[in-house]
This record gives C-alpha cells, sequence and structure tokens, in this order.
C-alpha cells in the first residue's frame, strides 16, 4: 500500500505536465484513468480479503493480479477503443476482457462498498438487459450483453463515468491534504483549540465537540470515521462534564455528521458535486458556507437550550488549555489552511491548492518537536492514503456502473417526467420525496453512492420543478447524511454509543431529538436559494436572518428553554408547539403563499408566547 501514492502521483504528474520520455503513453484522458484503476483496483482484493486465513491468499492474488492485467489491457488499447467506437462493438478480445472487468469491479465493490450498495449496483448494471420488458414508468431502451459489457467498461459514461472522473482529477489531493493534516496531529490541535475558545462556557465540552468534529468531518469525509476518531476524545469529556452517556453519543454523532457539509473540503462529495454540475469545486465549497454554518448554528443552539435547561456547566480551567499556548504550538495547521483557501477562492487553482498545502504542512510540521515525523510516521502517512484510495475507487467505480446503466437505456430521462408527473407540479411533494428517497438510500449507502444516485434521477426533476441546481445538490447531499443521526439506522449514533456505552437505539431517537432543526436547514436554503451566495452576500442577509431566527425558535421549542430568558415550565403544552410552528414558519417563508404572511405569523404569535412563557416560568422558580 506504501508505494500506491507514490506510483500513482507520478502517473498524475505525467498527465498534468507531460514528460519528453514518458508523456507519450499517458496522450488521453482515458489513459490516466485506466492507469489509475491498474494501481489501487488491484489492492481492493488485498486489503478487504474474503477470508483471512492464509489458504485463501492465492485466490486473492489470482483476482488482484487480473484487475492490474485488465486494466493495463484496457490502458493499452485506449486509442483504438476511442478511434474504432468499442463502446458499442467491441473484438471478442475486448469483449471478453470487458465481462472480467466488469465482475472484479462488482466484487471489488461488494468488498470494500458492503453488500447493501453490492447489490444495488449490480441490479442497475444488470438492468439494460431487460430494460424494455420493465413496467412503462421505469422502462428504457434494451442492450445485449455483449453491448452492455462493453458500455460499461469502455465508455466514458459508466466505469469511468462522472464518479471516478471527479475522483481521479479533484478528489485525490483533498484526500491526502485530509490525512496529512490529521497524521501530523491536526484533530488534537483542533480539539486543544475548540477547547480554549468553548470549554470554560456552559456545556462547553459538548459545544467543543461540536467545532472540533465538524472541522475533522470536513477533511475525512467519513461520518462513522470521525465519530471513532475525535469521538474517543470528545465523548468522555462530554461524560465527565455531566452530560449523559446517550446524549453525549449523540451530539458527537451530529457533529461529525455535519462536517461532510462544512467547506473547505466537505469530504469527496462535493467534488463530484462541482463534476455533475460542470462548475470550479470552489463554486460548492462557497454554496455551502451558509448551509454549514446554519447546521452547526441549530445544533449549537440546541445543545445551549440543553445546557441551559439541564445546568450543564463549562469545563473547569484547570481542564482548558490556555489559548495563546495552543495557537503557538500548532499555529501552521492555520497556515496551512490560509494556504488552501487562498489558492482555492482567491487564486481559483483547485487542482493544484491541496497538493501545495499539503506540502506547506509538511514542511513546517518537521520544525514542530511533539509532531516531526520520522521514515516510519511518513510510511504510514502513506498507507492511510493508500487505503483511503482504494476503498473510494471500488466504491465510485461501482457506483459508475449505476450511472452508465441509465445513460446506456436512456431512464434517467423518463424518471424526470414521471416524477413530475406524480408530484403534480407542487415542489413541496417534490421535496418531500426528494428529502425520503435521499434519507432511505443514505441508511445502506455512503454519503457520496448515495449523492450520486439521487443526483441523476431525483435532481434532475427537482430542477425542472423551478428549483435552484446548486441548491437542489446541496439539499440531495444534506439529506443523505442525515441518515447517520436518524434511525432505524443511524450509524453515526451507533458508532458513538459504542464509545460511550450507550444503548445504540436509544442513542439514535436521542441524536435526532438534538439535531431536530436541522432537519428543516435543506429546506430553508433550497426555498432561498440566495443563502448559497451565487448572487453575491447582500442579497442572503434578510434570508439568514430568518433562518437563524427560525432555528433559534425551532431549538428553544424542542428543549423547552429560550436562551437569555430561561426554561418555558408554563403551559408548555400551549407554548412550545406555537414556538417550533412560528420557528418553522419563519426559517421557511417559501412554503406560505406570502412570505410576509409567515414573518407576521412568527412574530405575532412565536415571539409573545415565548417571551411569556419564559418570563411566567422565571416568575415561578423566585417565588
Amino acid at each position: 500500500m506504501v508505494v500506491v501514492p507514490v506510483t500513482m502521483l507520478a502517473l498524475d504528474s505525467l498527465r498534468t505536465f507531460g514528460d519528453p520520455m514518458f508523456g507519450a503513453f499517458v496522450t488521453l484522458e482515458t489513459h490516466y484513468y485506466y492507469g489509475l484503476m491498474a494501481l489501487l483496483l488491484p489492492f481492493v482484493f488485498l486489503r478487504y480479503p474474503v477470508l483471512e486465513r492464509a489458504w485463501f491468499l492465492p485466490v486473492n492474488l489470482l483476482l488482484a493480479a487480473s484487475a492490474f492485467g485488465l486494466s493495463v489491457f484496457m490502458f493499452g488499447s485506449a486509442e483504438t477503443m476511442l478511434d474504432e467506437g468499442w463502446e458499442f462493438e467491441a473484438p471478442r478480445t475486448a469483449t471478453f476482457a470487458a465481462y472480467a472487468l466488469w465482475l472484479l469491479v462488482l466484487e471489488a465493490v461488494r468488498r470494500a462498498g458492503g453488500h447493501t450498495l453490492f447489490f444495488l449496483v449490480l441490479l442497475f448494471s444488470l438492468y439494460p438487459l431487460v430494460a424494455d420488458q420493465m413496467p412503462e414508468a421505469i422502462s428504457g431502451m434494451a442492450a445485449t450483453i455483449d453491448q452492455t459489457a462493453a458500455y460499461h467498461t469502455m465508455s466514458s459514461e459508466s466505469l469511468l463515468g462522472l464518479p471516478f472522473r471527479a475522483f481521479a482529477n479533484l478528489v485525490i489531493g483533498f484526500l491526502v491534504f485530509g490525512v496529512a493534516l490529521q497524521r501530523t496531529g491536526g484533530g488534537e490541535f483542533f480539539i486543544n483549540l475548540s477547547m480554549a475558545l468553548l470549554g470554560g462556557v456552559r456545556g462547553g465540552a459538548a459545544k467543543v465537540a461540536i467545532v472540533s468534529s465538524g472541522l475533522m468531518g470536513s477533511m475525512s469525509g467519513s461520518v462513522i470515521t470521525n465519530v471513532l476518531t475525535t469521538g474517543q476524545l470528545t465523548i468522555p469529556a462530554m461524560q465527565k462534564s455531566g452530560i449523559g452517556k446517550e446524549t453525549a453519543a449523540g451530539i458527537e454523532a451530529c457533529a461529525s455528521t455535519g462536517g461532510v457539509l462544512l467547506p473547505p473540503i466537505m469530504g469527496s462529495t462535493a467534488f463530484v458535486m462541482a463534476t455533475f454540475l460542470q462548475v470550479p469545486y470552489y463554486e460548492v465549497a462557497v454554496a455551502a458556507a451558509i448551509p454549514a454554518v446554519l447546521y452547526f448554528g441549530a445544533l449549537f443552539m440546541q445543545i445551549d437550550s440543553y445546557a441551559g435547561r439541564n445546568n450543564v456547566s463549562g469545563l473547569p480551567p484547570e481542564a482548558t488549555p490556555r489559548l495563546g499556548p495552543t495557537l503557538r504550538d500548532g499555529w501552521y495547521y492555520l497556515g496551512a489552511f490560509a494556504v488552501l483557501v487562498v489558492l482555492l477562492l482567491v487564486l481559483q487553482r483547485e487542482a493544484l491548492a491541496p497538493w501545495i498545502a499539503t506540502g506547506v504542512l509538511l514542511v513546517l510540521n518537521q520544525f514542530s518537536r511533539a509532531h516531526r515525523w520520522g521514515w516510519m510516521d511518513a510510511a504510514r502517512f502513506l498507507e492511510s492514503v493508500g487505503g483511503l484510495l482504494v476503498e473510494l475507487l471500488a466504491i465510485l467505480a461501482g457506483v459508475g456502473l449505476i450511472v452508465g446503466a441509465l445513460s446506456l437505456t436512456g431512464l434517467s430521462g423518463t424518471l424526470v417526467n414521471e416524477l413530475l408527473f406524480i408530484a403534480g407540479g407542487s415542489t413541496l411533494i417534490l421535496l418531500l420525496m426528494g428529502a425520503l428517497t435521499s434519507f432511505v438510500l443514505g441508511i445502506g449507502m455512503t454519503v457520496t453512492a448515495a449523492y450520486i444516485f439521487l443526483a441523476i434521477i431525483l435532481a434532475p426533476a427537482l430542477i425542472e420543478g423551478g428549483l435552484d441546481p446548486l441548491a437542489v445538490h446541496l439539499f440531495i447531499l444534506y439529506w443523505g447524511m442525515l441518515s447517520f443521526i436518524t434511525p432505524p439506522v443511524a450509524l453515526g449514533a451507533f458508532a458513538g454509543a459504542a464509545i460511550a456505552g450507550a444503548r445504540p437505539m436509544l442513542t439514535g431517537f436521542t441524536a435526532m431529538g438534538l439535531g431536530a432543526s436541522t432537519y428543516f436547514i435543506p429546506f430553508v436554503f433550497v426555498l432561498a436559494p440566495e443563502l448559497t451566495l451565487q448572487d453575491g452576500f447582500m442579497p442572503a442577509v434578510l434570508p439568514f436572518i430568518e433562518a437563524v431566527l427560525g432555528v433559534l425558535l425551532i431549538a428553544a421549542s424542542v428543549q423547552g428553554y429560550l436562551p437569555g430568558l430561561g426554561p418555558l415550565t408554563r403551559f408548555p403544552r400551549i407554548a412550545r408547539p406555537l414556538i417550533g410552528l412560528a420557528g418553522v414558519a419563519i426559517a421557511l417563508p417559501g412554503l406560505l403563499d406570502d412570505g410576509m404572511l409567515s414573518n407576521g405569523v412568527m412574530f405575532a404569535v412565536g415571539l409573545p408566547v415565548a417571551v411569556t412563557a419564559a418570563l411566567i416560568g422565571r416568575q415561578a422558580r423566585s417565588r
């Protein structure tokens, strides 16, 4: 695994800069893609063996060698493939190679992506064989098995389609930066920085978890991985401060989940989104900024209300690091982030940005006594990068087969019309269908895989219904990730429960309650696309204020506590639902025909009820 990133970087340099000796071998983009597959796909069968027993090793080695040989064959045939149109009709030898590569990719998906994703990819990849026999709503053009195999492996719309191209052209560099940040001690620094800033305030340990886990989740892009890493530190700290074990695990799960939406890295999904929308990555990162602020702001308000209602104090001074020494010891992490942001947003060099930022980070890290690398540290870094790339390649190659099946049969266009017909032209029904579908798919798939599937099936229908394309794609991403904190399969919450020693299902429901206000945020920015900042900052000011006020009231309703006024102890059955409805009304004015009516409901009903209930409760406590 150590040699994979090194060889891969050499291949990428040939593609990007050319080389007088070897540049002639990488003359097409497909050369680079097949070369990348030859480097990574074989290691799926070695990193994820079917059985750990020694006697099964020859089988895994045979599969790995076959994956390498087939990828090299495709690499060598790339120009002929393009010139003679093999994707539609290939020679017999190439067709047999296509069958074999198709099967190997399916097995790689099963090992790296799990059985749910495997069965979904398997069914869709075979769909062209029976597309003309399906019911009218999901029927399409049929293809023979030879045509299907050739199209899957030799066209630019399936195995080498949008998911794989996004991975090859953009994702790799940012994943390397994220791994470098973690391996150089960035996770520890962000936790210490969060504790120095927020540890002493009310519910400080929980707020530290929100900030630090959000930052680390942005780098890893994996909810489960983030919970299992930062959660080892944040969950025990929350429990020591008096927070219950289910609540502590739920807070960590919510924070780690939100990291997938947090710029500047946002995991791998944002790069696939940029490729789908055919926009620079920095536009996606900018568009996700306010939705991410709203998500973490909503979570912060929920936790603050929880801490106020349950009298959860901050960490003692001796348990919180000092801000000055923390910044002095880890300033270069912030420096590397600054380099990344400048290169992305100012110079707009998204392909080079993560590599330069990684180089700056690794050079500066060698001046740190605590985190300076030796040869073994460098080897572990390369091994981590290789393992992450191998897993992601298998998943995205498999999802590419879904994309290819829809492209070959023309089903994607048919489904758009069917969804629009079912919704009857109602934007709200389309959004509710989208939220439910995204959530269900997110249960059994990674966030990236669920997003890609829905970006093909659902996004065109929502866009055709009059919604903003970028806001729609963020909406799908958002709802896919919310499945990690929502029962019955709240995998992020279950991972946190394992660390806290809590009951998994109760932790899932606790996480859902703590993140209650976040469930409304996707509807906020898809109905108010100004929040994606595509038209600048000023048009987003009023919708942002409305969203913050609405989220504050929803959080107060759920927790029964309004910051600044105290618990809603009197008439909770009347006050809390009214406050929650008022919060929804102000946050989602687009759901009513008249936005001013929505605002009027909030100010005329919600705020007076909230203030009155809190003041009555305060007077009752003072007697």
